[in-house]
């Protein structure tokens, strides 16, 4: 028996125009995937999808039901706004073909099974049981047993199911924790019911830590750590210092970070001026380099900054998305006697006109701050510059930061708060997991390069 309307005919076409909804959009993911030529695990795992999930969309045989994972394949392969806009339009097509496609097969499955209980033989009612025992009349009628029995056992199973639920619900939850629980909000922050009240990223609390400056928060803020490859960066927001590699941009994927930042610790004053402190002999240490260089010779010398460590950083957003840096504090990790060894000066008392505005440090107070102080133009005065400061992917920041010792060998790192959205946070910047580290000069032997002689002389 067939129900009007609900013909084979007319459930192929709707299958057919269902099909080609879904396969429009799944070809198109497709296309955008092969962009990247990645394969179907790799990309996955950028993504934070399951790899089968995401072979299921491009082969059409799912369609996400939240346009979100969409939305970062299509950031991550480099989408343009007209692909992402078609994108959302097959998306959409395709999942009202497929709600409608679950609808019209629940409604067909129903009208057979009506048609199918029409043509068959009624089935007898129902005979209420007679207790064993008792007799019977053999001419009278069978007696239908009521709705209301007929029904009570299912009603029975269904509140012993919802109460088997309901307890074990329950018992998974502890009794004493409270409402305000730090574990609560972070729950609630992770499963997307809103932000916590403060997502800390970085090192930990700053207020946990001793003031002191002499206290190490850190396995890697002890004295005397030897200088690593040099310009550093990182955005890693873990208290267990992570080392970077290549360029090092900060882009640690999943952190809840909503920046990333490099700092180059190889900065001269005026591009010309700076002072090492190395453990040899003028003999034994080669020319000074060109400034872009600065990180493979002091490396490769075993080179500490001497007097004073300038380190530019550069602060991004990951999004259009405002992000306001509101406070810049510096740690002192490790304080020693300045370094035995020479001071080399990498110029040659060369001076410049352009005084850049940036942060001083005096590492040899008790607790050091980043002090804003104003900068020179020809004349022209740079004024200071305060935080906070704003910054998004279309507005990054450049900070300057110069630390001055004269009297320790000093371990420190900078720490960096953030504000976005109802979120706060902090960034530890450092030298690739490690302090940055800064060495007092006085009383050691100076000496500079003789372009003429090519060789070291004392400095005068």
């Amino acid at each position: 028996m067939t129900v009007p309307g609900r013909g084979r005919r007319g459930r192929d076409r709707f299958t057919v125009s269902s099909d080609e909804d879904v396969a429009e959009f799944a070809a198109l993911l497709t296309e955008l995937k092969a962009r990247t030529e990645r394969s179907y695990g790799s990309l996955a795992r950028r993504l934070g999808m399951n790899t089968s999930t995401l072979h299921r969309y491009c082969a059409g045989e799912a369609v996400p039901q939240d346009f979100a994972p969409v939305e970062r394949l299509a950031e991550f392969c480099g989408a343009t706004p007209e692909e992402r806009l078609e994108l959302h339009r097959r998306w959409l097509r395709a999942v009202a073909a497929r709600q409608t496609r679950a609808r019209g097969a629940a409604a067909g499955g129903e009208a057979t099974a009506a048609a199918e209980a029409t043509a068959a033989p009624e089935a007898p009612a129902d005979v209420e049981s007679v207790p064993q025992g008792v007799p019977r009349d053999a001419d009278s009628a069978p007696v239908a047993t009521p709705w209301y029995r007929r029904r009570r056992g299912s009603v029975l199973l269904g509140v012993a199911c919802a109460l088997l639920a309901t307890v074990g619900t329950l018992s998974a939850l502890p009794a004493d924790r409270p409402s305000n629980h730090p574990s609560a909000a972070g729950t609630g922050a992770a499963a997307g019911r809103g932000p916590a009240a403060t997502t800390t990223a970085g090192t930990a609390d700053p207020a946990s830590s001793s003031p002191t400056s002499g206290a190490s928060p850190s396995a890697s803020g002890s004295a005397g750590t030897s200088p690593g490859p040099q310009g550093s960066s990182g955005t890693t927001p873990s208290a267990t210092p992570v080392p970077s590699s290549g360029s090092g941009s900060g882009s640690g994927s999943g952190s809840g970070v909503p920046l990333t930042w490099t700092a180059d610790s190889q900065v001269w004053a005026l591009g010309c001026g700076h002072d090492y402190v190395v453990d040899r002999p003028p003999s034994r240490v080669p020319p000074p380099p060109a400034a872009q260089d600065a990180g493979a010779w002091a490396a490769a010398q075993g080179a500490v900054h001497g007097r004073e460590t300038n380190v530019q950083i550069t602060v991004q957003g990951r999004s259009s998305t405002a992000v306001v840096l509101t406070a810049l504090r510096v740690r002192v990790v490790g304080r020693a006697t300045p370094l035995a060894g020479t001071a080399y000066a990498m110029d040659q008392g060369c001076g410049g006109s352009i005084t850049p505005r940036s942060f001083a440090v005096d590492l040899d107070k008790d607790r050091p701050v980043a002090r804003s102080v104003p900068g020179n133009d020809a004349g022209t005065p740079i004024p200071a510059v305060r935080m906070p400061y704003r910054v998004s992917a279309e507005d990054p920041e450049v900070l300057l930061v110069t630390a001055r010792t004269k009297t320790c060998d000093c371990d420190w790192y900078l720490e960096l708060d953030w504000s976005s959205q109802g979120r706060t946070g902090t960034v530890r910047i450092d030298e690739r997991g490690r302090p940055f580290r800064t060495t007092g000069i006085e009383g050691l032997s100076r000496y500079m390069y003789d372009t003429g002689e090519r060789r070291w002389r004392p400095y005068v």
